[in-house]
């Protein structure tokens, strides 16, 4: 197993969690919450058909600490461009420092 599939597959549910927990936002907005439910519930299902797999081949070539970090360090890119891209936000410095405590984060998780 290569070690860069299973970051590859994280990257890609969590483009489909961020569009289920957040895309609503903007494409549902004036629909029932029901149907934003049930629209992200179907969208969470393709996230968990990746994330699930990426978890299993992760582990063990990762720690479950690793994993996580890696997961949340995708999680929020994968949000920002979401953010900016789709949902027309505009990042702050503020944003810039959060994720250099990220990269801390990661130093420190796979640092032996």
């Amino acid at each position: 197993m290569r070690a860069w599939l299973p970051i590859l597959l994280l990257f890609f549910s969590n483009i489909a969690m961020t569009f289920a927990w957040y895309g609503h936002l903007k494409t549902e907005r004036n629909s029932p919450l029901l149907v934003a439910i049930l629209v992200s519930w179907g969208i969470a299902f393709f996230e968990y058909c990746l994330q699930v797999p990426a978890n299993r081949m992760g582990y063990g070539r990762y720690t479950l600490p690793q994993l996580k970090v890696i997961q949340e360090v995708l999680t929020l890119l994968v949000f920002a461009g979401f953010a900016v891209w789709y949902m027309r936000e505009k990042l702050t410095i503020n944003h810039l420092w959060a994720a250099c405590c990220l990269v801390g984060a990661v130093f420190f998780t796979f640092r032996r």
